[in-house]
């Protein structure tokens, strides 16, 4: 049997999405409580995603801040 690796697309995706990609053991929201202190927790990545005009409140990530998520997380 054959097992492909999965390539993490960069494309705009809701909170809940991205949270679950990157702690997929947890609840949606363990995960979104999770990604959220990951975020904050990182002073760069808060500022690039302030500069990419992020706000907590939005419900969807652009494909630019998933790319700063993802250039300082690491892909999920």
């Amino acid at each position: 049997m054959i097992k492909t690796e999965e390539v993490f697309e960069i494309r705009a995706y809701t909170k809940a999405e991205l949270a679950c990609l990157y702690n997929p053991g947890q609840t949606i929201p363990c995960a979104l409580r999770t990604l959220s202190r990951w975020i904050a927790g990182n002073s760069q990545l808060t500022a690039e995603l302030s500069a990419l005009e992020y706000n907590h409140r939005n419900r969807i990530y652009t494909p630019r801040q998933v790319k700063a998520i993802a250039d300082y997380l690491g892909e999920p």
